[in-house]
């Protein structure tokens, strides 16, 4: 789920320091759970997915259909 993420913010031409500024948290905090050094809970996630324009559960549905 977390490469689908880190693929979809780069994917849509963004750094770590512009979705940490659209979050209002440092670019440490996209780094932490990028590398998988933190976890975001659902509200988060929901939270990041909509920082970078895609839709939470489009990327959940292409998670699932990864396994």
């Amino acid at each position: 789920m977390i490469d689908l993420l880190v693929a979809a913010r780069k994917d849509a031409g963004l750094t770590q320091v512009e979705i940490g500024v659209r979050l209002g948290q440092r670019q440490t905090f996209v780094s932490k759970y990028e590398l998988g050094e933190r976890r975001l809970d659902a509200a988060e996630f929901v939270t990041v997915c909509h920082a970078i324009g895609i839709d939470a559960c489009d990327l959940i549905k292409r998670a699932k259909d990864s396994l």
